[in-house]
Parts: structure tokens; sequence; C-alpha cells
């Protein structure tokens, strides 16, 4: 049976001496889209003063068109682990994919915070790092258009200080004479149904005594990790979980101390809550207006058959009540007559229209 409007009649549900409610109109729309939220791993950092960890990918769509009673997997990236004596690495990729395994979208992961070289490049870049002599000037890694921002710089003139790694929102700060780069903010999402900042880069490493005494940088909003504290052996702070967020750099000191890991990713599928929960997988909820699915981990979005359903339902007269319905997906009804005479009464019919 193909995707045809059909219309049944259920006035003979109606209850003996019962009226339908003459002039009710109510329609519900098709759902045939999705919103979503797309955020890969973010990059970790190393340790003695390198530069902070590059954020996540951050991708968001709208009113993208999704077939009925189909899966689509969800891989949720895994933030890179921290490091120590060498750069870190990129953080791992998010996906939404079909059953075909074609690639719909994805975000990169997040840059690596460089150790003596450049950072390293992703969604968002990691930021730039060096510790020995002559102290050369590195860069911070690019960002991927649309998902990110590069990292902040090293320009060479302070030794043992690195930039801070690139958030979503804006670039990592650079190193200077009093600070490791603060890392780069991510961006706001309300579409889990209220505001959440995801993708921040991680915080540029700093020096503790006796090499001097120069603060690590912040990490950005969005889950960015810290730059360590100034102490012998300080640790960068991990991005946060499900943020996507950039590790903090390790301190520079008699006694280095590592950085921090990337934080997970996350991705996020919303539609139209008319017709209710017409799909199955991750964490469901319910915000207003919307059917939100959460993944934290990776696992499968499923549309129902009858996730484009529509229907609308029309009562002309006190004995016929119509409703029109996509025929061969199914479509649950409820019924409620009033009770004429003198005592006021309910009654109702319900069934499913297949």
């Amino acid at each position: 049976m193909g995707d045809t409007a059909k219309q049944f009649s259920v006035q003979n549900f109606r209850p003996s001496g019962f009226d339908y409610p003459t002039g009710l109109n109510s329609t519900s729309a098709a759902n045939t889209t999705i919103d979503y939220l797309v955020v890969a791993g973010g990059g970790g950092a190393s340790g003695s003063g390198s530069g902070g960890g590059g954020a996540g990918g951050f991708l968001t769509g709208s009113n993208y068109t999704v077939n009925k009673g189909d899966s689509y997997a969800i891989t949720v990236g895994a933030g890179s682990p921290s490091a120590f004596v060498s750069s870190a690495t990129r953080g791992s990729f998010s996906l939404i994919t079909n059953a075909s395994n074609t690639t719909y979208h994805y975000a990169v992961g997040g840059g690596g915070g460089g150790k003596r070289e450049n950072g390293g490049s992703g969604g968002s870049g990691g930021g730039a790092g060096a510790i020995s002599a002559p102290f050369p000037a590195y860069t911070g890694g690019t960002g991927t258009p649309g998902q990110g921002n590069n990292g902040g710089t090293q320009p060479g003139a302070y030794s043992f200080l690195g930039g801070g790694g690139g958030g979503s929102g804006a670039p990592g700060g650079n190193a200077t004479p009093s600070s490791g780069g603060n890392g780069g903010n991510g961006t706001a999402s309300s579409i889990s149904g209220s505001p959440v900042t995801y993708a921040g880069g991680g915080g540029g490493g700093g020096t503790a005594p006796s090499l001097s005494t120069v603060s690590s940088g912040s990490g950005g909003s969005g889950g960015g990790g810290n730059g360590a504290t100034a102490t012998p052996g300080g640790t960068g702070t991990d991005g946060s979980p499900n943020t996507g967020g950039g590790g903090g750099a390790g301190i520079a000191a008699t006694v280095d101390g590592p950085g921090g890991a990337g934080g997970k990713g996350i991705v996020i599928i919303r539609y139209n809550d008319a017709n209710g929960q017409k799909a199955t997988g991750g964490t469901v909820t319910t915000p207003s207006g919307y059917v939100v699915h959460t993944f934290t981990g990776d696992g499968t979005f499923i549309t129902r058959p009858d996730f484009d359903a529509n229907y609308s339902v029309t009562a002309t007269s006190t004995t016929s009540e119509t409703v029109t319905f996509l025929e061969g997906v199914g479509v649950d009804f409820l019924v409620v007559a009033g009770g004429g005479g003198s005592t006021p009464q309910n009654s109702y019919a319900s069934g499913r229209l297949s």
C-alpha cells in the first residue's frame, strides 16, 4: 500500500445518544526532517608548557530530510589522550551515517597541542608550544572551516609557554610574556531544550619555580580544560566529557607536568513532537515542541515506519467525524462524544486505523 491520503469515517464508533463536537478541526503535520548537532572529540595537550588542545569540530544543521523506517549509525568521537614527552594527537570524528555507510554529517576531531612544534590541525587547531633554546616561533594548528578556529601561536620570545587551543567560537589565544594562551570559547546550542555551550579550547601551558612563575592559560567556555597551576608537576585539566573541549597543557618546571585529555564529543537529534516519539535511539527527552535523542556514546537512530505520518480530524455534524491519514502507516485515534439530554455525559471510542 502506498503513502496515499485515505479517509475513514468514525461515525460507526459513535455510541448511541452521544454527539460529536460540531466544528472540531484538528490537524497533525508530518515529520520529514530533523535538526542535528554533531560535536567531535577534543584534542589532548602535552606537558612542559605545550599548547592547549583544540576543540572538537562543532557542526549543526536544520530541516534535514530523513527517510522513514531507516537506521542511522551514530558515532561519538573520543577525546585524544593526554601526552607528556611529545605533542598530543587529534581527537576522533563524530558522525551520523546512513545504512549504506554514506556519511551524511561529520565533525572533525580537535587538533592536539604542540610541544616544540606547531599545533595540530583539526576541528579547531591545537595551540603551539616550545620549551627549548633557541625557542623558535611556532604557529597554532588550523581549524576546519565551518566547525572551528585556529590555535594560538608561540611567538618564540617566551620560553616554555604554549598557545591556547582553538574553540568553535573563537581562536586560541597567543602565548604572552605573562601567560600561556587562553583557549578559544565554544558555541552555545539550545537543541537539547536549554542552552549548553560546547567545543571550547584548552589553555596553553605556563611555568613554575625555579624557571620563573608564569601562569597557564584558562580553558575556553564549552568544556575547555585549564592549563596547569604554577606548581612543579602541575597537570593540565581534561576537557569536559561530551562537550568536545580541548585538554589543558601541563606546567614547565623542575618537575614537569603532563597535559590533559580532550573531552568526548556528543550527537543530538531532534524533530517536531506533533505526533509524539517516532524514532528510537539514545536518551529521549521531550522539551517543549520537540522530541530529542541525545547520544553520549555510539548508537543507532531508527525512524519508525510512521515517522512521516500525518492526519486531520474534522467533525462536520453531530453524527459524523472524518479522519484523514496516510494509508498503510497506522494511526491511533480517540473519539470523545458529548451526551445530549438533561444530564451531560461523555463517552468515547478508540482504535487503530491501518
